[in-house]
Formats: structure tokens, sequence, C-alpha cells
């Protein structure tokens, strides 16, 4: 049941986004589109309740969907603005003549600055994550039915680390945010 409701989070979230960004831009009705993208974070909130609800109400016994769910809300509420913004600025440039969407910096300090912003907000997740899940443990009382969910604290840090490491560390280490890029430097040097 908690697979089914994430997956509808997220169909529901892609559905949402895209109907309030076609009302804003093809039916110019810029206060329903306000309204429909509001509604996105109720489909967090609607998660949130049925994990809660599935475990301490309903006395299941957590499991790999449970945790996935707690991540899930992690990782929308962290990523999420940033989702519906490029979004936004796509349909903007697509129907409304905005000006092309964002692209990630590929080189220098706009890059490194661009990397560690995205490790920030998956920082932010593992917090958000960490959080609900230790809610819902203390929620429900039981840590017999909620060993599962507690495993899950220890994956979301595993990624944020490895994230850490393999990205805006190791581009901050070797240099990569330098001021020039590579093809930059080379054609300097050649003259």
């Amino acid at each position: 049941m908690i697979v089914i409701g994430i997956i509808a989070c997220e169909i529901g979230f892609w559905a949402v986004l895209a109907a309030g960004l076609g009302a804003r831009y093809l039916l110019r009705m810029r206060r329903l589109s306000s309204v429909l993208l509001l509604c996105v974070p109720l489909l967090d909130l609607l998660l949130l309740g049925l994990i809660t609800w599935d475990l301490a109400v309903n006395g299941a016994t957590a499991d790999f969907a449970h945790g996935l769910g707690a991540v899930y809300l992690g990782f929308t509420v962290a990523f999420g603005h940033q989702i519906i913004g490029r979004a936004d600025g796509w349909f903007a440039h697509r129907f409304a003549g905005g000006p092309p969407p964002f692209k990630a910096p590929k080189s220098g300090p706009a890059q490194l600055r661009y990397e560690w912003q995205q490790w920030g907000r998956m920082l932010l997740c593992a917090v958000i994550a960490t959080a609900v899940i230790g809610l819902i443990v203390w929620l429900v009382g039981d840590t017999s039915r909620t060993e599962q969910l507690v495993g899950w604290i220890g994956r979301v840090w595993i990624v944020t680390g490895i994230w850490f490491v393999g990205w805006p560390l190791w581009l901050t280490v070797s240099g990569g945010g330098n001021a020039r890029s590579q093809p930059e430097r080379a054609s300097s040097e050649g003259q």
C-alpha cells in the first residue's frame, strides 16, 4: 500500500505541476496556477499521513517501502522547489517567450558553487528523512516494528557521504572549480 502511495504521490506531483504550469502559460490563469502549485506540498503531507497511519494506527511492521517513503519526502522537500523552478523556466521559454532554461554550469567557480549547493540540498534531504523516520519511530513506540525503518537512516547518510566525496569535495580538491575551464586554459597557453 505504501508503494502505491509513493507512486501516486509521484504521479500527482507531475500532474499538479503540469496543470499548474499549463494554467499559467497556456490558459493565462495565474491565480489558478498559483493555487495548483501550492497544492504540491499537500501530496507530501498525504504521504506522511499514510506512512504514519499504516504504522501507528494500522499496526503494520515497517518494511522497505516505509523507509523509501520517508526518503522520498526528504527528497521532495529538498529538491522539489528546484524541480518546479526548472519546469517553470522551461514552460516560460517554450510557451511564453521567456529566456532559455537553466543549465548547470560545466566548469569554473560557478560549477563549484552549484555542486556545493546541490550537495546542500542532499544534506537537507538526509536531515528531513532522518527526522521523519525518528518521528515515526517515536510515534509507533515499538522498536521491533520499526527496525527496517531505522535502517534507512544509515542508507540516506551513506548516499549523502558518497555525494559529498564524489562531487563537491572532489571538485574542490581536484581544482575543478578554477576560474577557467580546461579548454580555455589550453587555448591561452598555446598563444
